[in-house]
């Protein structure tokens, strides 16, 4: 028999399921999702100030410039620890959301305690392989370029010809960059739903994202473009300390709903390949086959079983 399938595998899909969930338990999310706003507000004002720091002289003392450098990296640290915070809790929520499971203040905090290490290692183990395929390609080019230059190539670095050619390199890492995003999209919220870390759950990511890249990559585009535009606007106008603020809240809730939007997309992604309906079939999560909407007693179904 085939269940009635409620909510298709795509884009529209994910956003309004996550989208379902947020507002579901809004106070809870958006208590957690404040953990971000330090996130927002850096980025929202970081490129104004280093804009503004490269147009003044540089007449820091040495010591003067070991404290900011001290102090500047504390604060990176504590914002990098309160995001990677935010991501475990968001994602605990929606997950137990998603299959309608009571979760509560006290549960949610509680998964800091067995999923905060995990998560940061694995944001490590991916934010080095990434730097590493970065600086491998830039030392590609620059081999490419000094092969040329031995062999009698003049190559005029302030050319048009040139230009053109850093901006498709660049482009091209870009391509490469966001294809390894795509791939471990969903190693967060293997790392807290699955309890793996490392390596497994940057394959488990790529693995699961098979058949719903596309989606993903829409996910990641979609809030990663308004996002810019957002943190652009705000930069700007950052003499307006109300738009300023204004400015990192939208981006908190921005940071929220790709979250959100990632977890759902890790449950449409195990339920493409059948795992859900393995679930169901050995008995757990049973709940999964009585979901409710918000007002209707109806079956929230987002798998098809076929017998």
């Amino acid at each position: 028999m085939e269940l009635p399938q409620l909510h298709t595998f795509n884009f529209t899909g994910v956003l309004s399921e996550s989208k379902r969930i947020i507002l579901s338990r809004y106070t809870h999310f958006l208590t957690f999702s404040l953990l971000f706003l330090p996130l927002s507000f850096s980025l929202i004002i970081t490129p104004t100030l280093n804009h503004h720091l490269c147009d003044q002289p540089f007449t820091i003392h040495h010591s003067d410039h070991q404290k900011h450098l001290t102090s500047y990296i504390l604060y990176t640290l504590i914002i990098h620890i309160l995001t990677l915070c935010a991501i475990c809790t968001i994602t605990y929520t929606t997950h137990h959301a998603f299959f309608n499971h009571p979760v509560n203040f006290l549960d949610t905090l509680k998964s800091l305690t067995f999923s905060f290490l995990p998560l940061a290692f694995t944001a490590i183990i991916a934010y080095v392989i990434i730097f590493l395929i970065s600086i491998t390609f830039f030392m590609l080019i620059a081999t490419v370029l000094t092969l040329l230059h031995n062999v009698g190539f003049v190559i005029d670095y302030n050319s048009v010809h040139f230009m053109w050619f850093s901006a498709i390199m660049g482009a091209v890492l870009i391509a490469i960059v966001t294809y390894f995003h795509v791939e471990w999209s969903l190693a967060f919220v293997v790392v807290v739903v699955e309890s793996k870390w490392g390596f497994v759950a940057l394959m488990r990511s790529s693995y699961l994202v098979k058949g719903m890249r596309s989606v993903s990559l829409l996910v990641m585009l979609y809030f990663g473009v308004f996002g810019a535009f957002i943190v652009g606007m705000c930069s700007v106008n950052m003499r307006f300390v109300g738009f300023t603020m204004l400015g990192s809240f939208i981006l908190m809730m921005f940071l929220l709903r790709i979250t959100a939007a990632n977890t759902v997309l890790y449950n449409y992604c195990k339920a493409l390949h059948g795992e859900l309906a393995i679930e169901v079939a050995e008995g757990f999560d049973y709940e999964y086959l009585s979901l409710n909407s918000d007002d209707e007693k109806v079956p929230h179904v987002v798998s098809v079983v076929a017998a």
